[in-house]
């Protein structure tokens, strides 16, 4: 189980690199895990359009990863996040929950950006 905490020593800094733009398909979205000695920080990015938005990779409801299998975090339609451990869905633009155990509970964002067509922590 991952429990995000902004004081972890293996949140990337801001700045860091995490992909090109067009290597993101949209919709699409991308995990990203980054590792300080015993800590672990999972985070994930979702895009939409122009729209790009990161969050911490980690359920409200029970503290797990979202994705069970590499980068698959969206539904077959790409227009919600979802939890594979029990079907809550999430709104990619604000992290929403508008189905399942933590309904109108949201994702933890982690701040993120595009600059010149690079993805970049913020």
């Amino acid at each position: 189980m991952i429990r995000e905490d902004p004081d972890n020593p293996a949140r990337p800094p801001a700045g860091q690199y995490l992909c090109a733009l067009a290597d993101l398909a949209d919709p699409g979205a991308k995990g990203f895990r980054f590792r300080n000695d015993r800590a672990l920080f999972a985070g994930f990015v979702v895009r939409q359009g122009d729209q790009v938005a990161g969050y911490v990779d980690s359920c409200p409801h029970n503290g797990w990863p979202l994705a069970v299998m590499d980068d698959r975090y969206l539904t077959r339609e790409g227009d919600r996040i979802l939890c594979s451990a029990h079907g809550a869905m999430f709104r990619p633009a604000d992290g929403l929950c508008v189905a399942g155990p933590c309904a109108d509970d949201h994702l933890r964002p982690w701040p993120v950006t595009v600059a010149d067509g690079e993805i970049l922590t913020a």
